[in-house]
């Protein structure tokens, strides 16, 4: 079992850091708030001579890269955590805000874990927030590794639900931290006329056994209903935030990162309340992505994204990973309208051979791709420039899905249908047409 001394000694020992991406200059009209996700901390990593006892989260694969900010086949040494939100720190200002998307835990068996464990690691990352970010306001969602088991996130109140509320007191009122503690979901008005909608997607997560059955786990979709009426009613937008996405994983065909039967739901209900809801913030994958929601005429109506994880843990059998992550959204003070993502990461690699964490700016998404803004149109303009013919833009796109892990690696036939696909279009009907419509264009490539 993981052990808070274990961490302890790995906060105390952590490498010291050093250069930190410079500040940027906001327009007027514009401001800003960040994304962390998949934090992932694992408190037995440590390096050795056993490449393959650096971590459990390896379960027992050769880490030999390993270094002091962490490696591919493990999770988060709290020395790789330290350093993004110290680099993150140094560019934020008082009136920007953060959005935690889940994930506190690492990916070890289940029985070297608990609950008491699992509550133990989100209050380290919650006080290592607090201790980085003091006058930041944080709005955090549950994960599937914030439970134990995981996945198996009951649709009542537990003591992970009531941990969670109140270890995230100093950010949540009263009514948030209500239901937080009896569904492990909450929203909070964030600025005049914006409201933080923070999902619990777990309770529709497949290998969630304990809701298997719920037709409405929590009561959240009623919740979620009648919180977008009263948005809708006090001319309030929405920022929709979560784990797990809505739509269709882009590396595995056919398959929602959600039961089927949610995320159809989920998606009638966005696109009723399309008008309301400004922008989706996902984590879950560990991967860069963007999703955009068509109505059922075809129309654009709203943006959504997938930030890559801090952790850069990849299964031993997958070909790539992702580079360290964190990300900054620049939106209209006016309208909450969202302008652009300047995306930072950390080239693991390098930062383990000179033994120093040097986050800077991998792209900015308007210049990445040629965009005004991330309006729904804007990001339905970009994945139609995805399509081969062959698509100059799709490389770029495919490297920033993995954080610029490796540039030799190409997605082709197959794999970029699942792409292509995956970003527009979140609904089954729309989303089987377009593999089985586009499939002989892609299968030439």
């Amino acid at each position: 079992m993981l052990e808070l001394h274990t961490f302890v000694l790995l906060c105390c020992s952590a490498a010291p850091l050093w250069a930190a991406p410079t500040r940027s200059h906001l327009p007027p009209g514009t401001a800003r708030f960040w994304h962390i996700t998949d934090l992932h901390l694992d408190p037995s990593y440590h390096l050795g001579p056993d490449p393959t006892t650096v971590c459990l989260s390896s379960k027992g694969a050769a880490a030999s890269g390993a270094g002091v900010f962490g490696d591919f086949l493990c999770d988060s040494p709290f020395s790789l955590i330290r350093s993004a939100f110290t680099s993150m720190a140094a560019l934020t200002q008082p009136q920007d805000f953060i959005i935690w998307t889940g994930d506190s835990p690492p990916h070890v068996p289940v029985d070297k874990l608990s609950t008491d464990a699992v509550v133990q690691v989100i209050a380290n990352m919650t006080h290592t927030l607090r201790q980085h970010f003091p006058q930041l306001t944080v709005y955090p969602a549950l994960g599937n590794h914030d439970y134990w088991p995981q996945d198996q996130m009951p649709d009542s109140t537990n003591a992970v639900y009531e941990a969670a509320a109140e270890l995230w007191k100093p950010w949540l009122q009263p009514e948030a931290l209500s239901t937080l503690s009896r569904g492990g979901f909450y929203s909070q008005l964030a600025r005049p006329g914006l409201r933080i909608l923070s999902l619990n997607t777990i309770l529709y997560y497949g290998p969630n056994r304990a809701t298997r059955n719920a037709t409405d786990p929590a009561g959240q979709f009623k919740w979620l209903e009648a919180t977008l009426q009263d948005a809708a009613r006090n001319q309030e937008k929405v920022y929709i935030i979560a784990h797990v996405p809505v739509g269709f994983l882009p590396f595995a065909s056919g398959t929602t990162a959600m039961r089927a039967g949610a995320n159809e739901r989920l998606v009638s209900v966005f696109r009723r309340y399309s008008h309301v809801i400004a922008g989706q913030f996902y984590g879950h994958t560990h991967r860069d992505s963007v999703m955009v929601l068509l109505d059922r005429r075809g129309e654009a109506v709203s943006s959504a994204f997938v930030a890559p994880a801090v952790t850069p843990i990849r299964n031993v059998l997958e070909a790539y990973s992702n580079n360290p992550a964190f990300r900054t959204y620049w939106y209209h003070t006016g309208d909450y309208s969202l302008r652009d993502v300047w995306q930072y990461f950390l080239n693991l690699t390098e930062a383990n051979q000179k033994q120093r964490s040097d986050w800077r700016l991998e792209y900015v998404m308007s210049e990445a791709f040629g965009l005004t803004d991330l309006q729904p149109r804007s990001l339905l303009q970009l994945g139609l420039s995805l399509l081969p013919a062959p698509s100059r833009t799709f490389p770029t796109y495919f490297s920033h899905y993995m954080v610029d892990y490796d540039r030799s690696i190409t997605c082709e036939g197959e794999c970029q249908l699942r792409q292509v696909c995956a970003v527009l279009h979140m609904d089954r009907p729309s989303y089987s047409k377009c593999v089985s419509e586009r499939r002989a264009g892609f299968s030439q490539l």
